[in-house]
């Protein structure tokens, strides 16, 4: 593989800014690290694309990070892990470290032995069947139920996470038969964590609820650490690029980051 600096920074991308919550949990793990951050806001969501679009685009975005010279790439996007990783392995393995948010996430509960967990995503996760597929793989006997829950991550873009609508909604999903028996639930979307607390209560805190972010945050760790690439010295620089603007965004992105950042507009479709 490319040779690289502890100091280059991490690119993290998403179909929009819901893979925040992922860039925030890396920079609590990992304070000395710089990131440069893209949402794809241009075509968001990706839930509803299809394998081939999302494919195309994640080769574009991936191939602008890497001339932003990042170490690593993080796939801070369900949809897009699930669609598009093993093409990017094949396209860009030699340039750089890869890390998706599906397999972390995986790994983590196969290690628990439950008997059935749900998995809830958009419709674009759901139709790979790819937690279904790996989980099944580590752990044969458990029972994998999936829902596709399209309307939760425009809902906690347009802030709705703790009132009435998003309680409905939410209550309204979760009481589909085919999640009736689990005894965990996969948050498999990353705007999902703004909403697990809500979650948890829907289930009074008897079930196990799971998301990727802490568990990206250490493989990531793991991963530069095996490589002798942590930042260590150069002071961290970060970078927030999105490929469409709106005030909105801007103001949404404190929803998910945990602190307003600025936007920085890149038109790499032009």
């Amino acid at each position: 593989m490319k040779q690289h600096q502890s100091s280059q920074p991490i690119g993290i991308f998403d179909s929009g800014i819901g893979g925040l919550t992922v860039a925030n949990a890396i920079l609590d793990a990992l304070p000395n690290e710089s990131i440069i951050y893209f949402g794809d806001t241009a075509h968001l969501p990706y839930g509803d694309k299809s394998g081939d679009a999302i494919r195309y685009y994640c080769l574009k975005i991936v191939k602008f990070l890497l001339e932003k010279n990042c170490k690593m790439i993080v796939i801070a996007c369900n949809s897009a892990s699930s669609a598009a990783y093993q093409v990017l392995l094949d396209f860009f393995k030699e340039e750089a470290l890869f890390v998706n948010v599906v397999d972390p996430l995986v790994q983590d509960v196969a290690k628990q032995n439950f008997k059935e967990v749900g998995v809830i995503a958009t419709k674009a996760t759901i139709s790979t069947n790819i937690y279904k597929r790996k989980l099944e793989e580590l752990q044969p006997n458990v029972v994998v139920d999936q829902l596709a829950t399209p309307l939760l991550a425009p809902m906690i873009e347009e802030g709705f996470v703790a009132n009435n609508i998003s309680k409905a909604v939410l209550e309204n999903y979760l009481s589909h038969p085919d999640l009736k028996n689990i005894d965990a639930l996969l948050l498999a979307c990353t705007h999902y964590p703004l909403i697990r607390s809500a979650i948890d209560d829907f289930y009074q805190h008897k079930i196990k609820v799971y998301d990727s972010t802490v568990v990206v945050a250490e493989e990531v760790k793991r991963l530069l650490l095996a490589n002798q690439l942590l930042n260590t010295g150069t002071e961290p620089r970060h970078h927030f690029y999105v490929s469409d603007y709106t005030d909105s965004f801007e103001q949404t992105t404190q929803v998910f980051f945990g602190k307003s950042i600025h936007l920085e507009y890149e038109p790499i479709w032009q």
